[in-house]
């Protein structure tokens, strides 16, 4: 009896350090910007004025619509270009399959800004292809700024995880069900929309939920390339890091918009797919055919193109990274000038940075994903269900609401925590957390309680059933959610341009910095070594998991 409620006590202190966690470093900084949101300084009291200059200013307000607009412009644009490509992908016995997975996932797991500075070099008003069809063409193509470039860069980048959902979803419908429509007459296009996507229905909305947040939340894209095509998180930051001047107070209240809104996208998403909730058993999984004829070529050619379009960009500021250049200026010729650049402007130091962020985070988000998985489906309560949910909420939020939030809350005694490194491990920790969760939870739902109890029954303490059977049976999904975790950590801006400075400066920033001073020659060398970085990490990946299902 003493053991048993020994055992229980430290389960339960687990359940309450992890409540007093979320309440310092989340429910306490949203209250912060909430509270500054309704601040009046200039009255000393409280007031609504920041969310009335919003709304009456159409210079203000604008933003909302245009936000609204691109996201979904570019939600509908990955579901268009990145279902055709996941059905090609798994109904097809395609060749060089390997290749299309390996760097379909590495467009979406480079730095958001990268693909718009790549794009500007390629098609900006001086970029290369720009030049290349006006002089030898006399054409003169569309702008790649504004609302177009960042549905094109976004869209290119964020297909692949519409790839990855519903790859995931085709591979689990049962042949059986598609060969039953085929004796009914239902085959071809017809089957596609009529049983193949209603299927796959839930996954094509978590899908399109997730590229709707990333969208809304990048703030990068939009300030490089949107010119006068306004954001909201490119709002946030300009009111509170801005050079023309600051508001801090009106960045709170902006930034409680943005919660507010994801948080209904969120809500409108659940109420969506909570009609269709049904369960398929693939028993009869699906097996691939070789595509032949016309119909063949047409889809390798699909495949191919899209993704070397995705990846070209990357390729082209890796190709840079070696020219000779001068500031904005590439010149001719190939040295490694720019890297020699780079190491005296803070290269060691920002890899440094990014792998002792990276390394740390991760490895406390491992610890925090299975303990709190365990928890979630083992010790199912009350409060083990609001650990979960609050788990959940920075998964909806953008990552400048978070970062603005942290520096509110940590910028005054008793805890200062601003310009420290602890601070940035705060912020990815909770904004990087709920991939490594939902892994960790889907891979322990499936590993049968009878296995524990068989191991208590011999006299196995359920700590030690805990650590010795159950952790190492969790080992994909805790592998699969962290090297995720990783690669958002390194490639991590949103949060992190609110709460670098110089002795904290990781490879995004750096490259970041790089892009907005004018210096392209030694961004590209940034941009480079953080390709690699990510490159190393999906290649680690693939070899320990053995796996191609990569859940985001």
């Amino acid at each position: 009896m003493t053991r048993q409620k020994k055992q229980f006590e430290i389960w339960s202190v687990i359940t309450i350090l992890f409540l007093f966690f979320f309440c310092i470093f989340l429910i306490f900084p949203l209250f912060g910007i909430l509270k500054q949101s309704v601040v009046d300084v200039e009255a000393g009291g409280l007031s609504l004025k920041h969310f009335q200059r919003f709304f009456s200013q159409r210079y203000y307000s604008q933003t909302i619509f245009n936000s609204v607009k691109v996201t979904i412009a570019i939600t509908v644009c990955t579901l268009l270009i990145g279902v055709p490509f996941a059905y090609f992908y798994s109904f097809y016995r395609l060749r060089g399959a390997k290749f299309l997975f390996v760097i379909s996932i590495l467009c979406v797991m480079s730095a958001p800004f990268i693909g718009a500075y790549s794009w500007i070099l390629l098609l900006g008003r001086s970029g290369i292809i720009t030049q290349f069809l006006k002089h030898v063409f006399g054409l003169q193509i569309g702008s790649i700024y504004g609302f177009d470039g960042i549905l094109l860069v976004q869209s290119l980048k964020l297909f692949p995880l519409v790839f990855i959902y519903m790859n995931g979803a085709f591979k689990n419908i049962d042949r059986s069900l598609l060969e039953a429509s085929a004796n009914l007459g239902c085959v071809g296009v017809k089957r596609f929309f009529k049983v193949i996507l209603n299927l796959s229905m839930p996954t094509l909305l978590a899908a399109s939920l997730i590229v709707f947040m990333r969208a809304f939340a990048d703030f990068g894209t939009p300030l490089l390339i949107g010119e006068g095509y306004r954001t909201f998180p490119v709002e946030i930051y300009n009111q509170y890091l801005g050079e023309v001047g600051t508001d801090y107070n009106f960045a709170a209240a902006i930034s409680v918009l943005a919660i507010i809104m994801t948080a209904i996208v969120f809500l409108i998403q659940k109420w969506a797919t909570s009609h269709y909730q049904f369960s398929i058993n693939a028993l009869n999984p699906m097996e691939k055919k070789d595509p032949k004829g016309i119909r063949g070529i047409l889809v390798y050619l699909y495949c191919y193109l899209l993704v070397i379009i995705a990846f070209v960009p990357q390729l082209y500021v890796i190709y840079l990274s070696f020219r000779n250049s001068d500031q904005a200026i590439f010149k001719e010729g190939y040295s490694l000038a720019s890297y020699r650049a780079a190491l005296d402007k803070l290269l060691v130091r920002s890899i440094n940075n990014t792998l002792l962020l990276g390394i740390g985070t991760l490895a406390i988000i491992i610890v925090f994903s299975v303990l709190i998985a365990y928890l979630v489906v083992r010790r199912k309560s009350f409060l083990n269900n609001a650990i979960d949910t609050l788990s959940m909420i920075p998964y909806i939020m953008p990552g400048s609401v978070i970062g603005i939030a942290l520096v509110i809350a940590f910028s005054r005694p008793p805890l200062v925590l601003t310009g420290t490194m602890a601070i940035m491990i705060a912020s990815f920790t909770i904004r990087r957390m709920p991939y490594s969760i939902r892994s960790a939870n889907a891979t322990l739902m499936q590993i049968p309680m009878s296995i524990e109890e068989a191991a208590i029954s011999l006299g196995a303490s359920k700590l030690k059933t805990f650590a010795k059977i159950t952790v190492p049976m969790m080992s994909s999904g805790i592998i699969s959610g962290a090297i995720l975790s990783w690669v958002s950590i390194v490639t991590e801006l949103s949060s992190s341009i609110i709460l670098y400075n110089n002795r904290t400066i990781t490879l995004t920033m750096s490259a970041y910095m790089a892009i907005s001073r004018g210096n392209y020659g030694l961004a590209c060398a940034f941009a480079t070594v953080l390709t690699a970085l990510t490159t190393i990490s999906l290649l680690a990946y693939l070899y320990i998991s053995k796996s191609e299902d990569i859940k985001l």
